[in-house]
């Protein structure tokens, strides 16, 4: 009987100390994860020059609640401005620099959303420099950008670090390239799987 005594502080120190492992482990499972609850703080931005990116934006919003905003061209691109490698305006935007492509209406309230998934088709292995013009006209510090883009065959690439040096104290999470005829099924894990 009192063998049991003297190892009874023993005891309780190791079961004081599993309880702060047990507890420790929950906290890194839910730690960094991302919050997507405040469906208002939700920001679905994309431009879609063949209707790809409107579709898997369609469905991030519809997975989310998030607000659906598409980055409308002021000068709309035809057919001809996207056959790519005839020097279309499509090739002489992607090969300059300086190119930022005018766009129609505007962001209301920017200042409210707290995450905003920014889609995009991929050009020549990059965002199509509309994508700057968007990320030039608002202040995103504080928030959290996370990219997407949709392409026939070409991988995300470059194309999101290339974008992370026109703004400013924004947190950049991961981002995910969906095939062309993207599934519903293929947002809902990518969703599913985001963390920070």
């Amino acid at each position: 009987m009192k063998k049991s005594i003297k190892f009874l502080p023993l005891i309780l120190v190791l079961l004081v100390c599993a309880c702060f492992a047990f507890a420790a482990c929950g906290e890194t499972d839910d730690e960094g994860k991302l919050d997507l609850t405040d469906s208002s703080k939700v920001l679905v931005a994309y431009f879609s020059a063949t209707g790809n990116t409107e579709k898997a934006a369609g469905y991030i919003a519809q997975e989310t609640g998030g607000t659906l905003y598409e980055i409308v061209p002021q000068i709309p691109y035809t057919e001809d401005d996207l056959k790519y490698y005839t020097d279309c305006r499509a090739d002489k935007e992607q090969n300059d620099p300086l190119a930022r492509p005018a766009i129609s209406g505007s962001v209301e309230d920017m200042a409210s959303y707290e995450v905003i998934f920014l889609g995009y088709p991929i050009w020549h292995g990059q965002a199509p420099k509309i994508i700057y013009t968007f990320l030039e006209s608002y202040g995103f510090s504080g928030k959290t950008i996370i990219p997407f883009c949709t392409s026939a065959s070409s991988g995300m690439g470059n194309s999101a670090n290339n974008l992370h040096g026109l703004v400013s104290g924004a947190t950049w999470l991961s981002g995910e390239r969906f095939a062309s005829n993207v599934a519903q099924s293929a947002v809902q894990n990518w969703l599913n799987g985001l963390t920070y």
